[in-house]
């Protein structure tokens, strides 16, 4: 088993920065694939992000590639995604997950652990 909490969501402006992370405890956090996932009001959860275990390939949604950035550091157990001038549209609550299997898919059903997720609110 694998547990994730999300940390770092909040209210920032159109155009500014927010950092997420995401804490992992249980199995070993080096042998998972993580990602982000969000999900806005009235709408499916949809893919942002996602790194492999060795932090080697990683993998962006089209809305996000040069804003976002997905990154791990394995030895503290926590991922975090980077997001730089973020837009209205980004606002959601974003979800971490995490899955066994080096490939870093964008298929939310290939995630076998998700966390609580963190508000993220974007306002113009």
């Amino acid at each position: 088993q694998v547990q994730l909490v999300e940390s770092g969501g909040g209210l920032v402006q159109a155009g500014g920065s927010l950092r997420l992370s995401c804490a992992a405890s249980g199995r070993i956090f080096s042998t998972y694939t993580m990602a982000w996932f969000r999900q806005a009001p009235g709408k499916e959860r949809e893919f942002v992000a996602a790194i492999s275990w060795s932090g080697g390939s990683s993998a962006y949604a089209d809305s996000v590639k040069g804003r976002f950035t997905i990154s791990r550091d394995n030895a503290k157990n926590t991922g975090y995604l980077q997001m730089n001038s973020l837009k209205p549209e980004d606002t959601a609550v974003y979800h971490c997950a995490g899955r066994l299997g080096s490939v870093a898919t964008p298929k939310v059903g290939r995630y076998d652990y998700w966390g609580q997720g963190t508000q993220v609110t974007v306002s113009s």
